[in-house]
């Protein structure tokens, strides 16, 4: 399985770069969410902006493998397919994004270990909602390699909802994700 870090967003409801913004411990939110990502897909690529040099370089530094994707600022349906085409050999695919920091490496584990058991999409549920990430199997690879726009992979998931492996979880980071400085300061 390979994860991939979509962390190609501007963050303009954030008022500025929040992949950057240091966390409570210091480290920037993006760096957080590779770390959990690693942990869980120790082959993970990061999808950045041609611009995000300095990002880049803090995501190659954790160990990710950097694609970087112009056409990001279209939308993040560009940014996913960018990531699923720069890993083509992948059995499947575990999705996260990089302003959800909150995620548990469990939890993206058992995603993980969701495809890795025949699941054909699977995520985690909190509360009754569906959170990230989401995992695709490789069935899915053309699909995923053609989308644009800014809904990301929300029509395979509308489509093909009666496949969706629900994970039961009681990590409230699959829900908790931070497009403004207040959203950092809710309770997890």
């Amino acid at each position: 399985m390979v994860g991939i870090l979509l962390a190609a967003g501007y963050g303009r409801r954030f008022g500025g770069d929040k992949l950057s913004h240091p966390l409570v411990d210091g480290l920037p939110m993006a760096v957080v969410a590779a770390r959990a990502l690693r942990a869980a897909c120790p082959h993970s690529v990061a999808v950045v902006r041609p611009e995000q040099v300095d990002l880049a370089g803090r995501l190659a530094a954790e160990g990710l493998t950097v694609v970087t994707c112009a056409a990001a600022r279209e939308g993040m349906g560009y940014s996913l397919a960018a990531g699923v085409t720069a890993t083509p050999e992948a059995a499947g695919w575990v999705v996260a994004l990089g302003d959800m920091p909150f995620v548990q490496p469990g939890t993206l584990r058992q995603v993980a270990d969701a495809l890795t058991d025949g699941a054909a999409l699977a995520a985690p549920f909190h509360a009754g909602r569906r959170g990230h990430p989401v995992g695709f199997a490789a069935r899915w690879r053309d699909a995923l390699r053609q989308l644009t726009g800014d809904a990301g992979a929300r029509a395979i998931l509308g489509a093909h909802g009666d496949l969706l492996w629900r994970i039961e979880s009681d990590d409230a980071g699959v829900l908790r994700d931070v497009d403004t400085p207040e959203d950092l300061l809710r309770p997890a």
